[in-house]
């Protein structure tokens, strides 16, 4: 599909509907721009799904480094529960 657009005094274009249809993106979508001298390629950044099989078993990965082990967060989890049942508002 090739299509013309022009580009506003922000420097900003807009991408016509029939391509944002047949790359599947909306607001808030991730694009990558790509260039040499004369061309520009832009493309959809896809996010891997957080939950993926690895050698037989589920696996969840965020993406994003996490600074607290996964018994820390599951301590924090119930003390949260616990002041919840006992009604303690903190």
């Amino acid at each position: 599909m090739r299509t013309r657009t022009t580009i506003d005094k922000a420097g900003r274009l807009v991408l016509p509907k029939a391509i944002r249809q047949a790359l599947c993106v909306g607001p808030g979508d991730t694009i990558e721009i790509e260039s040499d001298a004369n061309r520009a390629v832009l493309s959809p950044v896809r996010v891997r799904p957080g939950l993926q099989k690895e050698r037989g078993i589920w696996v969840y990965r965020s993406g994003t480094p996490v600074n607290t082990s996964i018994p820390d967060l599951i301590d924090q989890q119930r003390e949260r529960r616990t002041r919840e049942l006992i009604g303690d508002k903190e």
